[in-house]
């Protein structure tokens, strides 16, 4: 397991929380437009709270980013705040249409769900989308997923 953040502080928090569980995790200081770096590909990436912080322009680099590790036929799972919070403060509410707009080439979306996200604020937790998107494969073919039989 590899975890990946911007922010050193929050990558000492991680791994503080981490070691006192006795959970082996790696975890890197990188930049989320730039996984290519890591010279890594994973079956599975999973996004809590990235890609509502991300301004529009930049959803589909990091959709891009994002191919760059996860194997053909491989998925990303996003939970990302809904357009129906009704909050004035906060991340930028997310649409479908934003997650279909990002990963629209190169990606298949299986699932698009309604979902709750846990929240110190109250009342305890916030509208959220939940997405379930696959890698495509070579010419743009659905990808099996990795470890799949032939």
């Amino acid at each position: 397991m590899v975890g990946v953040d911007f922010a050193g502080a929050a990558i000492a928090r991680a791994r503080a929380k981490a070691e006192d569980r006795g959970v082996a995790v790696e975890f890197i200081v990188g930049d989320a437009l730039r996984l290519g770096s890591l010279g890594r590909t994973f079956a599975t990436a999973l996004d809590v709270g990235l890609f509502h912080s991300l301004r529009p322009e930049r959803r589909v680099d990091y959709a891009a980013s994002l191919a760059g590790v996860v194997a053909p036929g491989g998925f990303a799972h996003l939970l990302c705040w809904s357009w129906r919070n009704p909050f004035g403060y906060g991340p930028e509410r997310i649409r479908r249409t934003d997650v279909r707009r990002a990963f629209g080439r190169g990606w298949v979306i299986e699932d698009l769900a309604d979902e709750t996200l846990d929240t110190l604020m109250d009342p305890g937790s916030v509208h959220a989308l939940l997405a379930s998107i696959r890698r495509k494969g070579p010419a743009g073919r659905p990808g099996r997923r990795p470890g799949a039989g032939a």
